[in-house]
Order: C-alpha cells, then sequence, then structure tokens
C-alpha cells in the first residue's frame, strides 16, 4: 500500500523559482505565436481569393487576386514587428 504522508516528489526542495533557463520556451512560443498570425493572415487571403473568383456576377480571377492582394499588403502592414521604443 502506498505510504500518503510521504511527500510526491522528492525533487520538490530542489526547486528555486526563477532559476530554470527559459529560452527554448520564449523561441517556441515566439514561433507559435508567426505561425499563428501569418498563417491566418494567408487563410484570409485564400478565403477572400476564392470568395471573389467564384462570384456568381462580377466575380473572377484578376478582382480576387486584387482583392486578396491588398488584404495581404494591409494585414503585412498592421501585423509586421513594430520597432520597440527603448
Amino acid at each position: 500500500m502506498a505510504d500518503h504522508n510521504a511527500p510526491a516528489d522528492h525533487d520538490a526542495e530542489a526547486y528555486q523559482r526563477g532559476a530554470m533557463p527559459i529560452e527554448e520556451q520564449q523561441a517556441t512560443w515566439a514561433l507559435f505565436g508567426g505561425l499563428t498570425k501569418w498563417g491566418s493572415l494567408a487563410v484570409a487571403c485564400a478565403l477572400l481569393l476564392l470568395t471573389v473568383w467564384f462570384m456568381p456576377r462580377g466575380g473572377g480571377f484578376i478582382p480576387g487576386f486584387i482583392a486578396a492582394a491588398v488584404l495581404a499588403v494591409a494585414g503585412w502592414w498592421f501585423l509586421r514587428e513594430k520597432p520597440q521604443a527603448h
């Protein structure tokens, strides 16, 4: 039978808050954020292109491409990395 009075982790006493290096976690989070941000823009551009391309009236590849290009430029403008102040 298990001893319920024993500590759950024998290394719990060795833990020191803030002592663990987190550079890999920061890099992974930055990669995830970038892929999410730019991937969402790519999906939005593709959906706009296809929606305008296959419109019943007035649609076509050229208007869809222009609309998707405008969205891509606007999205790049708003989603790009801003320079850090100080």
